[in-house]
């Protein structure tokens, strides 16, 4: 079992919770973080109870004694590889407080023999790509289009809440520092699927095989600011990212901080005919109605 993590001596220490006075710290903090809504709290603290009691997660993350951070998952499918993070929440106070959660979050489900941890986020928002490809090295693996609804909470704002499913293989080593693999990374133009455009979301029609989706720098700030233009960038990444993925693309990294870059599935290799030497007699075939 993993033991209280601390990811440098005056970092968070993180640790499971069992106690109901704990879990009620934990929907203090969302309710900091996401901010108070009439659609109520994401997780509550009987939800808690019955999670941890069944053995499944529940963590917090204390810095100088103070929860400034926490964790909520569940067993998922396939049975007995994956755990699902429902739901990983940090505070303004402390940093490298959701790297130590989502690192002790991986040592528990190693533990207990599983091999990956998915979660969904919202993939217009840069810092947490960033954070779930560079950082972790998960990759997203399906694009699920309004999945909880429109969310008015201080973060959402009122958008529809599209998310990606993020998939993270947690007996691969996470990722050190280093370039983007891929022709990004080696120096030579990426072709752009989605680009910024004084602020607006410009699709690109490239037969490229690897291809940039850039997401907008502040799209949390664009919500309150110009809510026309956040809703533009939403519609235009669920077609493009959207499109990608549910046509078996693969997303590889996330370049500069600012565009996912994906690698589009090789067409289909059309059969190639025999050739008339090898061609068997007409006896030997087979012919169409």
């Amino acid at each position: 079992m993993p033991a209280d993590h601390e990811e440098h001596p005056n970092g968070p220490v993180v640790r499971e919770l069992h106690e109901l006075e704990e879990f009620d710290a934990v929907v203090r903090l969302v309710d900091e973080i996401w901010g108070v809504n009439a659609d109520g709290d994401p997780v509550s603290a009987e939800m808690m109870r019955a999670l941890s009691h069944a053995g499944n997660y529940v963590a917090g993350a204390y810095q100088d004694g103070r929860l400034v951070g926490a964790s909520v998952a569940f067993f998922a499918a396939p049975v007995g590889t994956s755990l699902h993070s429902h739901l990983t929440g940090v505070s303004g106070i402390g940093r490298g407080v959701g790297l130590a959660l989502k690192l002790h979050q991986r040592d528990w489900a190693l533990a207990r023999g599983l091999t990956r941890v998915t979660w969904t986020y919202d993939p217009l928002i840069r810092r947490n790509a960033y954070f779930n490809l560079v950082k972790l090295g998960a990759r997203p693996v399906e694009y699920l289009p309004s999945f909880y609804g429109a969310m008015d909470d201080a973060i959402n704002g009122g958008d529809d809440s599209d998310r990606v499913l993020a998939a993270w293989d947690i007996a691969d080593p996470t990722p050190g520092p280093g370039p983007v693999p891929g022709p990004v990374a080696s120096g030579r133009p990426g072709a752009y699927a989605l680009r910024d455009r004084d602020g607006r979301p410009e699709i690109v029609d490239t037969g490229a095989e690897t291809v940039l989706v850039e997401v907008p720098a502040d799209v949390e700030t664009l919500r309150r600011t110009d809510p026309a233009a956040a809703r533009a960038w939403r519609l235009a990444l669920r077609e493009v990212l959207g499109g990608l993925l549910a046509d078996g693309a693969r997303v590889t990294g996330f370049h500069d901080r600012a565009a996912y870059v994906v690698d589009r599935a090789p067409a289909p290799r059309a059969a190639t005919p025999p050739s008339s030497a090898a061609e068997p007699s007409s006896a030997g075939r087979r012919t169409r109605p």
